[in-house]
Order: structure tokens, then C-alpha cells, then sequence
């Protein structure tokens, strides 16, 4: 049965491409795929919440931007 034909954009490179014969969808080759993970793995992307943070949280963000200030990663 052969593949069916949809064209789409990549959402990395705006190519396009048949979405239902790439191996790698949405993305158009495996390097497009990796580079929108890279981008959520070096936290480029994040996601929204409607949650206020708690205050646990708040302190762990200050420690955090406090590390990264004095170039301490933990």
C-alpha cells in the first residue's frame, strides 16, 4: 500500500516535505528532529503553567540563577 501524500512545512527549516513518507514527522530528515530537541534539552523552549510557583519552587530558581551567576553548575 503506498504512503499518502500530504505537504507540509517543517517546523525547523520551513522545507516541504511529504509528512506521511518522512520517517522523522513533523520534521522533514532526522537533523531537523534533533535540532528542535536540542533546543528543548538546552531548555530554549519551555511550556507554560497557569500554577503560581510555590514557594519551594521560587527558592530553587534563585538557587539555580544564583549558581549560574557564579558559574556553578549542579
Amino acid at each position: 500500500m503506498a504512503k499518502k501524500e500530504l505537504s507540509v512545512k517543517c517546523p525547523t527549516c520551513s522545507n516541504k516535505f511529504n509528512y506521511y513518507g518522512s520517517d522523522f514527522r513533523p520534521f522533514c530528515t532526522e537533523r531537523c528532529k534533533m535540532i528542535d530537541l536540542g533546543l528543548w534539552v538546552t531548555e530554549s523552549y519551555t511550556v507554560a503553567s497557569n500554577q503560581p510557583l510555590s514557594e519551594s519552587d521560587i527558592e530553587t530558581v534563585i538557587k539555580e540563577q544564583e549558581n549560574k551567576a557564579y558559574g556553578e553548575d549542579h
